[in-house]
């Protein structure tokens, strides 16, 4: 009832009824109006034809008896009028209102007329006319005329009858309009809901119920189109699913820009390389999320010329990172050209980079000292220094010394180059810490004793661990050498092995020695970092150690840390998964 085709169809069928019914209100009272006067002119020309001879022959003054006889027999207004128009008799004596009639009494009198006939005059119906003769001439002249109540019920008349058919045509056409509308109203509603369904509907409609009419055809054709659009979406669905998932998977990130270098698309990749946190909104403008001019150029130049280009830039978020850029040119939907950038992550590359000519630098620099020394000590043998019995014996002594200390840094860097590489370590087996400890104990136990260190066995419980012995012996005997070499004499190292608080092997050792600088503890795992260079060649030290160390607990699955405050000493803290019992 509240739709807009319901009320259209109502005002419509109201506006034709009222339109109808007013133009057949007008025309059939005109028509009965004009078919009532032509017989009412008929009727009074004959009866004014009897009444005019026979009023010939009625004495004059007679005349108002006789006018007044002559109405009760026709049922008409009777007058009798002078040649001017005056009344010399009237049928409806002063009852009546009595109207100019001159211009039909001359018409009337004139010779070859003798009859004037006037319809619908003011203040009554159709009257005639007609002159009196006698023989000597016209005396008088004869009028006739109906009342006006006559015309009026019969033109009231009508009207009811076209009034009533009227109403009744009314009632019909709002009932013919509300049952077509309701039934067109629930195609309309269908096909709305076809329409917002498109994509959820099957192939073929179950709504679709009369295919002979226009609706049905309509209904039918949507559902055609429906099964063609879901087809389309799907399809477009599919490939936009893989293509997120693509660009999602890609460690690279993506960025497209618009010819006025505005974000059209960028993927996860990108977000995480620039370091932020909410998704990159589109029509973003590119400096408002990279500042970065080099980039801002490059891509303009693609959307300008169209050819593919080449940027290196640096994003800092959180820390700093180095990208390759490669760029070319995106056709747009309208037309446009556009560019696309895929960002290449450098950092690591050049992190690996730089790491290499440090490491060839490292070596070089670490075995320069000793070959300069087994070279210059064996020239001055070799100059001589044979027959110089005071002192040959300790120049071979230091070239011993010096290829102790190359063979040291070779087997390390042989050492650490199998725990770097991808080869699958030796079979895992259960290993006791407790025996570990007490055996890289034993190794280092006469050093302490020359440089004045205590080792203190502070409490060390019977555990276990999954990895290889040889490794992990390795590992603690560099911390505890490292502990007694940097230490002072009189200090002590204390060795602990406690579960930890969260069912972990903990190994601890401490000692009281020199300590590392804060600035420096982030480094100490670095290959031939020393925090005292000096002192580490002192001692023996290649600048391996910590480094292997880190690598084996690593390939154990486990963590190491450290804490340490300079001229207090360090402690280093190991924890390792426990070895099940099944192990």
């Amino acid at each position: 009832m509240r739709s807009s085709i319901f009320m259209r169809l109502i005002l419509a069928a109201l506006a034709l009824v009222l339109t109808t019914g007013i133009a057949a209100e007008y025309a059939l009272t005109r028509y009965a109006t004009r078919q009532q006067e032509a017989a009412i002119e008929k009727r009074l020309t004959g009866e004014a034809r009897i009444l005019a001879r026979e009023a010939a022959s009625v004495p004059r003054q007679t005349w108002p008896e006789w006018a007044h006889d002559a109405a009760q027999l026709c049922g008409s207004r009777v007058e009798m009028l002078d040649n001017e128009g005056r009344v010399l008799a009237d049928s409806a004596g002063a009852g009546l209102p009595r109207v100019p009639v001159r211009e039909q009494v001359r018409e009337a009198l004139q010779p070859n007329s003798g009859l004037a006939v006037n319809r619908n005059p003011r203040g009554g119906g159709v009257s005639v006319t007609m002159s009196v003769r006698r023989l000597d001439g016209p005396v008088a002249a004869l009028r006739l005329s109906t009342p006006v109540d006559e015309l009026d019920q019969t033109t009231n008349a009508i009207r009811l009858r076209i009034l009533a058919i009227s109403l009744l045509t009314s009632l019909l056409a709002l009932a013919l309009a509300y049952l077509l509308s309701r039934s067109l109203i629930r195609r309309v509603r269908r096909l709305k809901l076809l329409a917002e369904g498109l994509l959820e509907l099957p192939s073929k409609s179950e709504h679709v119920n009369d295919e002979r009419d226009d609706m049905g055809a309509l209904e039918l054709s949507l559902t055609h189109v429906a099964a063609q659009v879901r087809t389309l979406v799907d399809r477009l669905r599919l490939e936009s699913a893989r293509r997120e998932a693509i660009l999602a998977s890609m460690a690279e990130g993506v960025l497209a820009v618009d010819s006025d270098l505005r974000i059209i698309f960028s993927n996860s990749a990108l977000l995480r390389a620039i370091g932020g946190s909410r998704r990159i909104q589109e029509n973003t403008r590119l400096l408002a999320l990279i500042r970065d001019t080099g980039l801002f150029e490059t891509l303009r130049d693609v959307v300008r010329t169209g050819e593919t280009r080449k940027h290196r830039l640096k994003i800092t978020s959180d820390k700093e990172r180095s990208f390759e850029v490669q760029a070319g040119p995106l056709e747009m939907p309208s037309g446009s050209a556009g560019a696309i950038a895929i960002l290449y992550d450098m950092t690591d590359l050049e992190r690996l980079e730089q790491v290499r000519k440090d490491f060839v630098a490292n070596v070089s620099h670490e075995m320069r000292t000793p070959l300069a020394g087994i070279i210059g000590y064996a020239e001055t043998l070799l100059d001589g220094g044979l027959e110089d019995e005071e002192h040959n014996r300790r120049f071979v002594q230091i070239i011993h010394s010096s290829a102790i200390r190359l063979n040291s840094i070779a087997s390390d860097l042989l050492v650490l180059s199998e725990l770097e590489s991808k080869v699958d370590p030796p079979e895992s087996a259960r290993i006791a810490v407790r025996d570990v400890v007490e055996s890289a104990l034993a190794i280092v136990e006469k050093e302490a004793e020359v440089r004045g260190v205590t080792l203190i066995r502070e409490e060390i419980q019977d555990l276990h661990v999954m990895g290889t012995r040889l490794r992990l012996e390795q590992a603690v005997l560099n911390l505890v050498a490292n502990a007694i070499k940097f230490n002072q004499p009189g200090g002590e190292v204390r060795i602990r092995v406690v579960p930890g608080a969260s069912g972990e092997v903990s190994i601890t050792i401490s000692d009281t020695g020199v300590g590392i600088p804060s600035q420096d503890l982030p480094r100490i795992f670095e290959r031939f970092y020393r925090v005292d260079k000096g002192r580490s060649r002192q001692v023996g030290g290649t600048g391996l150690g910590l480094t292997i160390v880190k690598h084996v607990i690593e390939r154990m699955n486990g963590t190491i840390e450290v804490q340490s405050q300079l001229r207090y000493g360090s402690t280093f803290t190991v924890r390792l998964p426990p070895a099940t019992n099944a192990g």
